[in-house]
């Protein structure tokens, strides 16, 4: 065994002195030969030198493909965070343009709301949207002050918007009509259509804005002006009286205010003449005005007609002259309020306008200046 590892070794000794024997190397340059001998430890130097320089140059070369790839990881690591940030930024800039679009719609509402010119459809539909919640961004920190602003406002129209409900409702009730009347089918509960979403606050406005519209509409809708300047007298009353006719008790509709004949005869509330002719049921000439909500006047033996049927009166337009045509005993004017077809007592809606006529009974001149069509005693 011994021998077999000495034979091998000296097998490996005589090929590295074979690989490495000195060597001559012959340059000729056209004119001289020249001979250079590279010894055994010269090329085994140059090997070694060669070899370290390949191992260096590998080394190197590792090292610059590894820092290669960490740059390029920091590199996709921050166009990520870039990335991140910029889907932030668009995020911030969405919230911020959706609140003030949100503060422009509320305003736009707010603006036709007091401006009163919108119809309730059209209102309704402007109604803003309820805003989505979102985290707070510095962008949109800036619209806090306006939507305060919004808030407090919205807050304060309520409350006004109520305290004058209450306030006409107790006007139409002191006339012995119940507000619910005017505020159409539902009355004041009555659900409002308005888009899904809608701002509550928003909502609560608007339907208190329309109750309260509704009301003041039938507030002009209500007989409470005066149809006769003053200097008349108050000659006969509502309900049940001796006819002056026939002597017999008779229900009378309305009541009769005497004058001069040509007195100026006013509308008593805003409406629409349905009636301006000659009555054979002993009103003579008659104008019968509709304030709509039911709700009508007329005014009987007149001189002369002045409206027109058709014709939209106001509260104080003149519709007719005093006279004693029909079933009169004198110039007078009979004047009717009447409730869903039904005659009721003008009296409290005179009264209601802060005007007070002197009364006479009718037994004091019980056939002065009196008339209307006969009815039965109720």
């Amino acid at each position: 065994m011994t021998t077999t590892v000495q034979t091998a070794n000296a097998g490996l000794a005589t090929r590295f002195r074979n690989l490495f024997k000195p060597r001559d190397i012959f340059f000729h340059d056209g004119k001289s030969l020249r001979r250079v001998s590279v010894g055994s430890r010269i090329q085994v130097a140059a090997c070694l030198a060669a070899l370290v320089l390949l191992t260096w140059s590998a080394f190197a070369t590792l090292r610059i493909v590894s820092a290669a790839g960490s740059v390029e990881a920091e590199v996709a690591q921050m166009e990520a965070q870039v990335a991140e940030m910029e889907q932030r930024l668009v995020e911030i800039r969405r919230q911020a343009e959706q609140r003030a679009a949100v503060l422009e719609q509320r305003q736009a509402f707010l603006d036709a709301l007091i401006s009163g010119e919108e119809d309730p459809d059209r209102l309704a539909a402007m109604l803003p949207r309820r805003a989505e919640a979102a985290q707070a961004e510095p962008a949109a920190e800036a619209y806090a002050e306006v939507e305060g602003r919004q808030t407090v406002f919205v807050e304060r129209a309520q409350d006004t918007a109520r305290e004058r409900i209450v306030e006409t409702a107790q006007q139409i009730r002191r006339l012995g009509l119940n507000p619910a009347r005017f505020l159409g089918r539902g009355g004041p509960l009555e659900e409002v259509e308005t888009p899904a979403n809608t701002d509550p606050r928003f909502r609560q406005l608007f339907v208190a804005w329309r109750q309260l519209d509704q009301l003041e509409a039938g507030i002009i809708a209500i007989p409470s002006g005066r149809p006769v300047a003053t200097g008349v007298n108050f000659t006969s009353g509502f309900g049940v009286r001796s006819d002056p006719f026939r002597g017999s008790a008779a229900m009378h509709g309305g009541i009769d205010l005497a004058g001069p004949i040509g007195t100026p005869v006013y509308a008593t509330a805003d409406g629409i003449v349905g009636r301006a002719e000659w009555n054979s049921g002993g009103y003579g000439n008659l104008v019968e005005i509709n304030h709509g909500q039911g709700i009508q006047t007329r005014y009987g033996h007149l001189s002369r007609l002045v409206a027109r049927p058709g014709q939209r009166v106001r509260r104080g337009e003149l519709v007719g002259l005093m006279g004693s045509t029909g079933r009169s005993t004198g110039s007078h004017l009979h004047y009717e309020v009447r409730i869903d077809g039904r005659a009721v007592n003008p009296v409290p809606f005179i009264q209601n306008a802060s005007a007070r006529m002197p009364q006479r009974t009718a037994a004091a001149a019980p056939t002065v200046a009196q008339g209307g069509p006969p009815q039965p005693a109720r």
